[in-house]
């Protein structure tokens, strides 16, 4: 059953304090927000910034663009878009250089919350999963055409599922039968038959759930191209902040962070000076006690800081 009351899903921002206080160095600075949510971070960053700073964030989410249209602030400005193309959306806005990026990764309470964006398994709704629901296809469309070998990939690679190829064996034969999957119960159900064994108080599509989600929003493309953009663009001593809620995000942006936290030697050219590292990595923060005590869904919380050292030095 769907509930009756869709316009209250509530967001609590993680790592509010520790992220706004690792990204902003100096009030006067310009800033992004690759996820504005429902505007946490948004807002704390915004109360900490001087007259002259400013804020550009970004988000995909009709929902959460209606809510940034809240914000009455010359300071504040959102863009309907990933924050994998941030640099091409600054450009636009003559904003080549920043003073920090900030990256809350993952799916928001309210999208998790809400049935009706196929996102949870706990209801029976449509199956949709898009964060942006004005384009792209569902995860519906993807299981209505994807053949047995790109399913087993999708749920292997990105939800870690060691009953992968059962999964799609599964949807493969229920699609043939002629009874597409179209709503998150009919999928939840499909997957509960096949996994016989989960890990204690995890639900058996937990991992499906969320490797559909992440393949049908491209998660870990943008979040690649979106750490790129933000070492071309953060100026010295920029802060990069990153909050990651699975391995997978968090092991690209441990990897990323890493490879530009340290000299590169060119092996074709081995008596040349090593080519100079980018980043300085500042640590790994997780959510305290308390926080995971208020907030459990904050558990998994990771949230990395790196500052880009001096260009050319």
């Amino acid at each position: 059953m769907i509930p009756a009351q869709h316009t209250a899903w509530q967001h609590t921002t993680v790592l509010r304090t520790e992220a706004v206080q690792a990204l902003v160095t100096h009030a006067d600075g310009v800033y992004v927000d690759g996820t504005f949510g429902r505007g946490g971070h948004a807002r704390a960053v915004l109360a900490q910034l001087s007259p002259a700073g400013r804020l550009v964030a970004f988000d995909k989410d009709p929902e959460a663009l209606a809510e940034a249209a809240t914000i009455a602030d010359p300071r504040f400005a959102i863009c309907h878009a990933s924050f994998g193309d941030m640099r091409a959306q600054l450009q636009a806005l003559g904003i080549t250089r920043v003073d920090g990026v900030l990256l809350d990764l993952g799916v928001s309470s309210p999208q998790i919350d809400n049935p009706e964006r196929g996102f949870s398994f706990r209801f029976d709704a449509p199956l949709d999963m898009r964060m942006d629901t004005t384009r792209g296809e569902t995860a519906a469309d993807f299981l209505a055409r994807a053949d047995e070998r790109q399913l087993a990939q999708v749920i292997r690679d990105y939800g870690e599922e060691r009953f992968a190829l059962q999964i799609a064996k599964a949807v493969v034969a229920r699609r043939q039968g002629g009874d597409q999957l179209r709503t998150t119960g009919e999928l939840s159900a499909l997957v509960a038959r096949v996994v016989k064994t989960r890990e204690p108080g995890q639900d058996p599509a937990t991992r499906t759930f969320q490797a559909l989600r992440i393949f049908v929003n491209a998660e870990l493309e943008a979040l690649e191209q979106g750490l790129k953009a933000a070492l071309d663009l953060l100026a010295p001593g920029g802060r990069l902040v990153v909050i990651s809620f699975h391995s997978l995000e968090d092991r690209i942006v441990k990897t990323f962070i890493a490879a530009h936290s340290r000299d590169v030697v060119d092996r074709r050219a081995p008596m040349a000076p090593p080519r100079p590292l980018k980043l300085h990595a500042l640590g790994r923060v997780k959510p305290g006690i308390g926080e995971v005590r208020e907030n459990p869904r904050a558990r998994s919380a990771v949230m990395r800081v790196a500052e880009r050292t001096e260009v050319g030095t």
